[in-house]
């Protein structure tokens, strides 16, 4: 098997390169202000198109943990690794119709601005270095490591030189504001789907061949029958994987939860739509949810792929880390039996992955240490030239940060993807339903938040560390209680616990809030009206349009 790149490859991730960095820089010039003001580095001051806003959301999102992570589940649980894409799609739609219409008629730059108008300087601030953290530890740090591991899997480069290539990259588009981040991301997102598409259809072919066949199709059909056990949507609870997705919670439960805080009260998120209006911003969301409809076929196709091809005896050897085997080494497996210039374009298509998802985190953490902790406690004097440099700084410190404490990660047997999932969702239930009741219900209190934070995350620690006592065991019996094979003990799934802590958090703010008599003149309550809400024509249609294809898929792989 081939371990390194050809001289067509490089030829051809040296068009990609130049192709990205000219064009960011024609960007850069173009659109350069003769100052270059806080609102035009972070939010790009609405010149993004809706277009470039859905691509852009798509490249932050889309990256290693992904390429990488995703179809590593996709070998190990199948198709209902794709509900992750697949319901981030009608959620898309909600945050669209109902979020942003707050946070654009809010002015809303940062999501620690949103807290602070809404509920105190506090409870922002707080939130503020527990989303950094998160940001740099979990994702930033998470997928550096991940995407530097695949590149050196493909090419044989050393893997710390992977690293630090990746960052300078990052650094370099980050440094040029969220204009050149959202353009450049177009020309990203382009090469991901290109190139994700090539592997996908080799790996097709490549089943196809194994049973003597021929086509992309009959690849797909005989996947299906090879392997039917990784085409079912809602995992049963007598399946092995049972506590990564658990049954219907999928549909009604904790995804939803995974995937409105994430798309709806996360920075590097919604920091693409927060600087255009609510028509550009609401069609760039739609446009990202019809590209999400697309991802599995990228992601996950091609693990279910090597799954196959595994059980009939190809990839014995590279499969294996540390002797045992390793679902994550998919994709690279995948990649490098692509041929001379073709697998250039997958190599470019994982690197602009990881390169724009890098870019995009980098930005945020630099928009909230800068406008949210920086301006508000260290300097509040500070002018818009000396916020924009420390925003700047931000992002070479971050990128620095990421790259020593990479060293120290440690993705579990889970797989990149899930590790992830699961350390971000000790924060997201209580920080989601600060943010819901904060939007819709004007009397909540800032106590409540600060319960919701804090408790939402020791809870959310207490439920996953939890002894195994026997009700805990009784629990079996309802599907939240699942005996974890190898830990030998019974655990709560994941979005289970998510779910239960959410609605724990909601009754515990809803308590404090009426237990204080000022709460039913709360100034802070924001103003809402119906009209807020009112979707247009077109967005209407392609709305139902993305829910009609999701119910027709969730129909069809039951």
């Amino acid at each position: 098997m081939n371990h390194t790149l050809r001289g067509m490859d490089y030829l051809v991730f040296l068009v990609y390169f130049i192709i990205v960095a000219g064009y960011g820089y024609y960007i850069y010039k173009k659109k350069k202000k003769a100052t270059t003001d806080s609102k035009d580095f972070f939010l790009a001051e609405g010149s993004l198109t809706w277009w470039a806003i859905g691509a852009s959301l798509i490249a932050s999102n889309i990256s290693a943990e992904q390429f990488i992570g995703m179809s590593g589940n996709g070998f190990n649980i199948g198709l209902a690794i794709s509900t992750y894409e697949w319901m981030a799609a009608a959620t898309l739609i909600v945050v669209a119709v109902f979020f942003l219409p707050i946070y654009l008629k809010n002015k809303i730059y940062t999501m620690p601005q949103f807290l602070e108008q809404r509920y105190n300087q506090t409870v922002a601030t707080i939130m503020a270095v527990f989303w950094l953290l998160l940001y740099v530890v979990v994702n930033l740090t998470s997928i550096l490591y991940l995407g530097a591991l695949a590149i050196t899997t493909i090419s044989g480069i050393n893997f710390y030189v992977c690293m630090v290539c990746l960052a300078v990259f990052a650094i370099i588009i980050t440094l040029g504001g969220m204009k050149v981040i959202g353009y450049t991301d177009v020309i990203q997102v382009f090469f991901l789907i290109l190139g994700g598409l090539a592997t996908t259809y080799l790996a097709l072919q490549l089943v196809s061949k194994q049973f003597g066949g021929e086509g992309v199709l009959n690849g797909f059909k005989l996947m299906t029958q090879h392997a039917n056990d990784h085409f079912h949507m809602i995992i049963r609870k007598d399946n092995p994987k049972y506590l990564d997705l658990p049954g219907l919670s999928v549909l009604v439960g904790g995804m939803w939860i995974v995937n409105l805080n994430y798309w709806g009260c996360n920075q590097y998120i919604t920091q693409r739509a927060l600087g255009a209006d609510l028509k550009t911003a609401r069609n760039g969301l739609l446009f990202a949810g019809f590209l999400k409809l697309l991802m599995p076929i990228i992601v996950v196709l091609p693990g279910i792929a090597a799954y196959v091809l595994w059980k009939e005896g190809q990839f014995q050897t590279e499969m294996m880390k540390d002797g045992s085997l390793n679902a994550d080494n998919a994709y690279p497996v995948l990649l490098n039996l692509l041929p001379t210039g073709l697998k250039g374009l997958s190599f470019a298509a994982l690197t602009a992955a990881v390169v724009a998802s890098l870019a995009g985190k980098a930005n945020s953490i630099s928009t909230i240490f800068t406008l949210d902790i920086y301006k508000k406690i260290f300097n509040k004097e500070a002018d818009e030239k000396k916020i924009v440099n420390v925003g700047r700084a931000a992002v070479v410190i971050t990128m620095l940060i990421a790259i020593i404490i990479s060293n120290f990660l440690g993705i579990d047997k889970k797989g990149g993807f899930q590790f992830i999932q699961e350390y971000t969702g000790f924060v997201s239930p209580g920080v989601f339903a600060m943010f819901a009741l904060g939007f819709f219900w004007k009397r909540t209190t800032s106590g409540a938040a600060l319960f919701a934070m804090i408790g939402g995350l020791l809870l959310s620690f207490f439920f996953k560390f939890l002894p195994n006592f026997a009700d805990l065991e009784s629990l079996n019996s309802i599907g939240w209680a699942i005996l974890n094979p190898d830990s030998g003990r019974f655990e709560m799934a994941f979005l289970d616990r998510m779910g239960l802590v959410f609605v724990i958090c909601v009754i515990g703010m809803i308590i404090i809030t009426l237990a204080d008599p000022k709460s039913a003149n709360n100034p802070k309550g924001l103003a809402i009206d119906a009209s807020m809400f009112k979707p247009s024509v077109g967005f209407t249609v392609g709305a139902v349009l993305i829910c009609g294809i999701l119910m027709a898929l969730y129909t069809v792989y039951w």
